[in-house]
């Protein structure tokens, strides 16, 4: 019994087929090859096109089915992670209106902050666990602002992943986990917020139909499963965001469990039983993968915008001759701490962890008789995991105290330079796996087609590749130097 795994980044689509009997990838591709242009027309906005992840995700699944190395009639069930918090628009003919404004998009932050005011602080904290932010709901707002000729062609509103199982299944659908990640989710009254609804004007017909996350989305219609080399019918069984969807694929289901991420953006995301929140909505609450009224589970996310994006601007930027890899390794040759140099990654939009202040990125002490890139390049995933420090001390405020992080081998914890910097800056051992989100994606179509019998099933055969524990504490004066930065940028910007 074989499983799809389709996972919808920034920068690419991966897919991966599953076998469920081992739990392990037969065969992963990833399409394109270089990153996804992100387009930005002003300032501080971030779009991508819903097609272009289409036909990345075609594509990365016939390279698949190309490898030969299964027979594509085998496949049982589809599982899609995606970018989250995007808006997806489309018409009645199921024609994407606009380009997706996407995670790291800035514009809606005063149309959140309006309505957190208007709405009460503490409303929309007991009852979305968030403030509206830069989220979904705030988005659409700007769009019905701005953009009244768009607005008026609605048909549905989707989630990056929503829009690719529409183009398999030709159905929209939704979950508690979705809506509460565009915060359209009231936690109290366990359903689409009406007050929310009523405040912006949303018509509630924009939305698909509410299903568990586990469960059938749809079918492959006929017409993409000839087009792809699949089975007509087989369900699309899972759908989550990357961040819910990675800590399933590292078996992080249960309250006080604990994983991150390093790619584009950075996060640790923590799951809890409880229904709180962070006073100032710097990190963020949403419905985990297995979360249901009567057993509250919670994922507690802290995003980190500027982390594999500033690691791509360095190497963009200084590296250009240099793979990955090597970028690494000079990296490593310089001395912790970089020899001084300290750097602030924040310039991939605002930081909700920072008040969804737009800080940008910084360089500071730069001495032009001293540093030469090893020193940049070690200083930037250094930046990074000072930064992810600076969110999980928010996290530990808040009463998410990990004494272990599960992370995937993939991404900026590929370095072992970064890896280290990060156990050694946050104190808190990492253990690596293998799984990523691909993978994760198709074992949670596993388990909503019930292939697996139950979570635990699916996760049988998940194994440590290693854990890195914390060696020195060397880098708690980089910290402090790092973070007294930070406080003087944060004091001069609105």
């Amino acid at each position: 019994m074989l499983l799809i795994g389709i996972d919808v980044g920034t920068s690419s689509v991966k897919v991966s087929v599953v076998d469920a009997a081992t739990q392990r990838a037969i065969v992963s591709a990833q399409y394109p090859d270089t990153e996804s242009p992100i387009t930005a027309l002003k300032p501080g906005w971030a779009e991508q096109s819903p097609d272009m992840w289409w036909e990345q995700a075609q594509q990365a699944i016939k390279q698949c089915n190309n490898s030969d190395k299964y027979d594509p009639q085998d496949i049982a069930a589809i599982g899609i992670a995606y970018q989250m918090h995007g808006l997806v628009l489309v018409d009645k003919d199921q024609n994407a209106l606009r380009d997706s404004i996407i995670w790291c998009d800035s514009r809606a932050v005063p149309y959140g902050d309006k309505a957190y005011n208007t709405l009460g602080h503490e409303y929309c904290l007991a009852h979305y666990l968030n403030s509206p932010g830069n989220f979904t709901a705030a988005k659409l707002a700007w769009v019905k602002a701005n953009e009244p000729e768009t607005y008026s062609k609605i048909d549905k509103l989707m989630l990056p992943g929503d829009y690719i199982a529409m183009k398999l299944t030709g159905e929209v659908t939704t979950s508690a986990s979705a809506l509460s990640e565009g915060i359209f989710y009231d936690f109290l009254s366990d359903g689409l917020s009406t007050e929310l609804l009523s405040y912006f004007g949303f018509d509630k017909s924009f939305f698909g139909d509410i299903k568990p996350l586990f469960s059938e989305h749809g079918k492959v219609s006929t017409e993409m499963a000839s087009q792809l080399g699949l089975k007509a019918g087989i369900p699309v069984a899972y759908k989550a965001g990357d961040q819910p969807n990675n800590a399933l694929s590292l078996n992080v289901l249960k309250a006080g469990e604990v994983a991150a991420t390093a790619g584009t953006s950075g996060v640790i995301y923590g799951v809890s039983d409880q229904l709180a929140y962070d006073p100032e909505s710097r990190v963020n609450t949403f419905a985990h993968v297995n979360h249901a009224a009567d057993d509250k589970h919670l994922g507690v996310l802290l995003c980190i915008n500027g982390t594999g994006s500033m690691n791509r601007w360095a190497k963009n930027t200084f590296g250009t001759d240099l793979n990955y890899q090597q970028m690494n390794d000079l990296a490593a040759s310089a001395p912790i701490g970089s020899a001084g140099i300290r750097i602030l990654p924040f310039g991939n939009g605002a930081e909700r962890m920072l008040n969804n202040k737009e800080v940008g990125a910084h360089i500071h002490n730069l001495d032009l008789n001293l540093h030469d890139r090893s020193h940049v390049f070690r200083a930037v995933q250094e930046g990074i995991a000072c930064s992810f420090r600076y969110g999980l001390d928010i996290m530990r405020s808040n009463g998410m105290n990990p004494t272990v992080i599960r992370a995937g081998r993939s991404n900026m914890f590929l370095s072992d330079l970064f890896t280290e910097a990060f156990v050694n800056v946050t104190g808190v051992p990492v253990e690596l796996y293998e799984n990523d989100g691909s993978v994760g994606a198709a074992l949670g179509a596993g388990i909503g087609s019930r292939i697996f019998a139950n979570e635990a099933e699916a996760f049988a055969n998940i194994e440590s590749l290693k854990t890195v524990s914390p060696t020195t504490d060397a880098y708690e004066g980089v910290y402090a130097d790092w973070k007294e930065l930070l406080s003087q940028r944060l004091a001069v910007t609105k």
